[in-house]
């Protein structure tokens, strides 16, 4: 079974991944009940027993045992040691190889330049060293998986700076990224400046990359609290209980949400399914022309249901729910865009004739390219999340996600005609003042090329690269 090493970095990146730990702990542990160490933990766990055994059994044995057998394929950074040191010092906190961990004292200070042309270049020698070492403990490594925020410094200038290390260091290892993008009211004032840079960087050196909109994250868990004042829905993407961490922080909610995507999305890596999706069919399927790599996801369902043995009736409601824009993970509605692809990821038992059903069903309502109408990817995987009988993840590269893209260079824009703050980043030495133009020249053309396609279709076709395919 092939490995993946996931890279935190910066306090986003960290707290997210946290969590992801968490809930890859709690699923290993129901199905593993003898705590042995097999091929399905192998894909994001390695054995260190010095006994040489393979039992791990404190390691999942639940809430009151000892983490001491496995170490989490994970590299941990951060520009400020709060959070990881927080991580490190956990319940949860033995699972994570202190070697494996980069830090610094001062922080990015909400500036893309300084994590990028300051912290990026000064730690450059250490964080190769340390990913080169999580590598070198992989029997057949397939994907790096960088988790951060693009509204920081840390997160999205030096998370972009080590995008681009492992593209020329790693070039054969695909690179996912999850995103988290800052909502509308953010709090730093120059998170359009960092997102705009960041994105170029996206573009250039990403095979795909997930973005996540903190908007949409409140605004899922805030309808969550509301069913769930009535008394009548459980949450199924935010529960924390049975987690190995105390007292959950609000913000956990929110991270928890993510957390379950990249859990689903890696569901096919850990675990055996009639229709398992490796992880290079993502991009092999969903990403026809090689700077149109972001993808729109969406979950379902979002509440606990009553009953294990689910109804087709309400089977069928999954589907529909996944593709409505209340559980989108970005603010965005697929339905007013064009699928260039779309991927359904099941969990739990599902059968292959169900999820046939329902693409027929959903064709009516969702427009894809002329040049690819059965541009749809099926993943099945017979293990569900803990506690719930099946889960839908939908992952699908629609032009809708302009709408996302727009809103980020009209707050850039704001910002850059009155050049508001932009001496903080001149200030840094390695900074090259064409950069801002660039960036928002990368960002200008994926906005166009997506409209083409929306506009166009198959004229475009003909004239953008298609994705070069490695004989």
């Amino acid at each position: 079974m092939s490995q993946s090493i996931v890279i935190q970095v910066g306090q986003c990146g960290n707290q997210i991944g946290c969590r992801f730990w968490d809930l890859v702990l709690r699923e290993h542990a129901a199905l593993n009940k003898k705590g042995t160490y097999d091929e399905a933990l192998s894909s994001f766990f390695r054995n260190v027993d010095p006994r040489g055994g393979k039992h791990c059994a404190e390691v999942i044995g639940g809430r009151n045992s000892k983490i001491c057998y496995l170490k989490a394929r994970a590299v941990l950074v951060d520009m400020e040691e709060g959070v990881v040191n927080h991580l490190v010092q956990s319940p949860l906190g033995e699972i994570f190889d202190q070697k494996c961990t980069i830090t610094d004292i001062s922080g990015s200070g909400n500036n893309w330049a300084v994590g990028h042309e300051v912290y990026g270049p000064r730690h450059r020698e250490e964080i190769l060293q340390k990913v080169r070492a999580s590598v070198e403990l992989c029997d057949s490594l397939q994907c790096f998986f960088l988790i951060h925020s693009m509204g920081g410094g840390t997160g999205a200038g030096l998370g972009t700076y080590i995008l681009s290390l492992l593209e020329e260091n790693f070039p054969l290892v695909y690179r996912f990224v999850i995103a988290v993008y800052p909502s509308t009211d953010d709090d730093v004032v120059t998170s359009p400046y960092n997102s705009v840079l960041a994105m170029r960087e996206l573009t250039e050196h990403a095979h795909c990359v997930i973005p996540v909109e903190n908007q949409a994250l409140i605004d899922i868990v805030n309808k969550i609290g509301r069913a769930a004042g009535t008394g009548s829905r459980q949450s199924v993407v935010t529960e924390s209980r049975g987690c190995l961490l105390p007292n959950p922080k609000a913000f956990d909610t929110m991270n928890n949400i993510v957390a379950n995507l990249l859990l689903n999305m890696t569901s096919s890596a850990r675990f055996e399914g009639s229709l398992n999706v490796d992880l290079s069919e993502i991009t092999m399927n969903l990403v026809p022309f090689p700077r149109l790599h972001y993808l729109v996801s969406s979950m379902a369902p979002l509440y606990a249901l009553a009953d294990v043995n689910m109804p087709p009736r309400r089977l069928d409601q999954m589907f529909l729910d996944a593709f409505s824009k209340e559980n989108q993970l970005l603010q965005t509605d697929p339905k007013h865009g064009l699928y260039l692809a779309c991927a359904l990821m099941v969990r739990g038992n599902v059968q292959v004739s169900d999820i046939r059903r329902n693409i027929e069903r959903l064709k009516l309502s969702l427009h894809f390219v002329t040049w690819n109408q059965e541009g749809w990817k099926t993943g099945l995987c017979s293990v569900a999340p803990v506690g719930q009988p099946h889960t839908l993840l939908t992952l699908a590269n629609n032009t809708c996600i302009t709408h996302t893209f727009s809103g980020i260079r009209q707050h850039y824009n704001r910002l850059y005609k009155r050049k508001a703050h932009l001496h903080h980043y001149m200030e840094v030495t390695g900074v090259d003042p064409g950069c801002f133009s660039e960036a928002l020249s990368s960002l200008t053309s994926i906005i166009d090329e997506y409209g083409h396609l929306d506009g166009t279709g198959s004229h475009l076709a003909h004239s953008v690269p298609r994705m070069r395919i490695a004989v």
